[in-house]
């Protein structure tokens, strides 16, 4: 699969790379940076459902590698879609987060519209990341990316970046 053409963000978090990792595989850590909802811890091979209530959708996400410390690998979506979260400890104990989204088909405008909503949602996602392991602050960034009044447009900006919903 295309893995030059991607949707990316990148960040350092002022923790332990073991924290930040867990905060992937996590749900209940996950939950106050991300999505509202799962139906489990990611673990390799198996497939869970991650759900933004307040949006109406969700998706199943197949974890198909993990590294601890390291690297996390997910596909999701119809047609599917790769993410690698891959960590990397700094010297002074923090950790680099960088995230690459690609595989995606579509072509053209299609394509730059897809990679302009997944880059800007993963930027929103380790933006969070860094306030909550940082700081212990849900800044409710997902839920206010599209307020109660431009939810149909949040079900747009979702379905291409969560290409397509389980429900």
């Amino acid at each position: 699969m295309d893995n030059t053409t991607y949707a990316g963000a990148q960040m350092k978090i002022r923790k332990p790379i073991a924290e930040v990792f867990n905060a992937f595989i996590d749900p209940e850590v996950t939950v106050n940076f991300w999505f509202t909802k799962s139906s489990g811890k990611l673990e390799t091979g198996k497939t869970v459902v991650w759900e933004w209530e307040m949006y109406g959708v969700s998706t199943k996400v197949e974890a198909v590698e993990i590294v601890p410390n390291q690297k996390i690998a997910i596909r999701w979506g119809e047609p599917q879609t790769n993410v690698d979260f891959n960590f990397s400890e700094l010297s002074d104990g923090s950790t680099y987060i960088d995230i690459k989204h690609y595989g995606f088909t579509e072509q053209a405008d299609d394509l730059i519209a897809v990679i302009r909503d997944s880059t800007g949602g993963y930027t929103t996602v380790v933006d969070g990341l860094k306030a909550w392991l940082e700081h212990d602050i849900n800044l409710n960034l997902i839920l206010d990316k599209f307020p109660k009044k431009s939810r149909h447009i949040a079900k747009t900006r979702f379905n291409n970046f969560y290409r397509k919903t389980v429900r």
